[in-house]
């Protein structure tokens, strides 16, 4: 396979999202132009990205649905459940418990927490403890990705720990880059970040025109 820009799977994501909903509303063919309208990027970079995984569609007829919607679902690895947990439950933590849209792909299995006061609170019926427990959690509950949301001094600590226990991926909402060994997977969700785009493209409304087109 030749090498994926991670800009790509990103793409992948959002064209999922779009098949989801034309399936769900009993379409059964699309193109890359639909896609690409819906997804707001050029029917060449839908053709582009779905290039690097194989060969999908049929030219002048477009793609089935489902048949595309399962590929894309294989690819992102999202025909099974992973297992999951969330290291820092304060605000953010209980919050990121609460959001729905774990349920179809992703099992929250366990909450920790050094805060001895949070112990015991539960979420999803699920008990936080402490962060001591995680090994054991890991290995008992499947728990292959853990979310870090403690602030940024702690998260070094905290994503050695999840490393340590055996957590393949890590989800950092901590405002700090990481250090992990290459075989660990590491995806950063930083809000500051994201608002300084927005203030840049506001004041730039050419420059996010062209990046699009």
């Amino acid at each position: 396979m030749a090498k994926v820009p991670s800009a790509a799977i990103s793409r992948l994501v959002t064209y999922l999202r779009i098949l989801e909903d034309l399936e769900a509303r009993g379409v059964n063919r699309t193109s890359s132009e639909q896609l690409s309208e819906e997804a707001q990027v050029t029917a060449f970079q839908v053709r582009k990205d779905l290039s690097y995984f194989g060969s999908y569609g049929t030219r002048g007829v477009g793609y089935t649905v489902p048949v595309l919607r399962r590929e894309l679902q294989q690819i992102l690895g999202l025909n099974r459940r992973w297992g999951l947990c969330i290291v820092g439950m304060g605000r953010l933590g209980q919050a990121l418990a609460d959001y729905p849209g774990f349920d179809e792909h992703f099992d929250l299995r366990g909450f920790f927490d050094i805060d001895p006061a949070k112990h015991g609170l539960s979420f999803r019926g699920v008990a936080v403890e402490a962060l001591e427990h995680l090994p054991r959690a890991v290995a008992e509950r499947r728990i292959e990705v853990g979310l870090i949301a403690v602030p940024a001094d702690s998260a070094q600590s905290v994503a050695d720990r999840m490393i340590d226990s055996g957590l393949r991926g890590i989800l950092n909402f901590a405002p700090v880059v990481l250090e992990v060994p290459k075989e660990v997977a590491v995806e950063n969700v930083d809000f500051l970040a994201g608002l300084s785009r927005l203030s840049f493209f506001i004041l730039n409304p050419r420059l996010r025109e062209e990046m699009i087109g």
